[in-house]
């Protein structure tokens, strides 16, 4: 009642809690974890692969991928024979027509915890064209950051790039909307705090704790890959259990 912002067309809220007080009154849901679940998705999306969210990375995960036909992303960044993984930068060659299975703790999860409703990979690559296609809901869009995770105690721990890549999403949504919907304070917020560092997000990310653990790890392509504002026009949703470029109800390949 208090904190499902309902009487706002635009709302934004904070991981697992958020997108479980928001849902009951959305059309449409974002997913954001820009470093690095839905960055990864739209990359691999964008080259026409199909990407199966997974919430766990155990023997389970792989039992699924054989389900589905699919390719088993590997479980870390490190694998040193190659392969695709959850680095962005692992899936800039994925074939067209590839099933991955992408395990990741937040935004897998995230994604596979919306039901029925309508739900996109947000970040900061596809604000733009993300926003160009949320209009069709018109109101009850609700923009989720995906945060991390503190590692000794699994609590929520607010992600700076997912904060500013929801606030991408959100200015453009602001920009394509006519008449413009309501924002509530929390995507107002969101929408600020990207305006804010939109002219240095690289920097930005780059010195974030989850950028910097990254680079510390020899990933700094990704956060670079990541920082990358409207470098993509895919808009990858959820149909089927897997996110694939979204095309037009009625068009040959939907």
């Amino acid at each position: 009642m208090y904190f499902d912002q309902e009487s706002f067309d635009i709302r934004c809220e904070w991981g697992m809690e958020g997108l479980h007080e928001l849902l009951p009154i959305s059309r449409a849901v974002v997913i954001v974890d820009v470093l690095s679940f839905t960055t990864s998705v739209d990359v691999a999306a964008a080259n026409g692969a199909l990407v199966y969210p997974f919430r766990s990375r155990d023997h389970s995960a792989a039992d699924y991928a054989r389900s589905r036909n699919a390719l088993m992303a590997n479980a870390t960044r490190e694998f040193e024979g190659g392969g695709f993984s959850l680095s962005p930068s692992s899936l800039l060659d994925i074939p067209a027509g590839t099933s991955l299975v992408l395990p990741s703790p937040n935004g897998s999860t995230l994604s596979l915890s919306t039901g029925d409703i309508p739900t996109f990979a947000g970040c900061l690559r596809n604000a733009t064209a993300l926003a160009g296609i949320l209009r069709q809901y018109g109101t009850g869009i609700s923009i989720i950051p995906a945060g991390e995770r503190w590692k000794q105690h699994q609590t929520l721990r607010p992600a700076i790039e997912d904060l500013i890549g929801a606030g991408a999403v959100i200015h453009a949504l602001k920009a394509t909307r006519s008449p413009e919907g309501t924002l509530s304070p929390e995507a107002e917020t969101a929408a600020r705090v990207f305006e804010a560092f939109r002219d240095d997000l690289e920097s930005v990310l780059c010195g974030s704790g989850s950028g910097r653990e990254l680079i510390g790890r020899g990933f700094a392509e990704d956060v670079r890959l990541a920082a990358a504002l409207d470098a993509s026009s895919c808009v990858p949703v959820l149909k089927d259990g897997a996110y694939r470029a979204y095309r037009p109800t009625g068009s040959a390949d939907a």
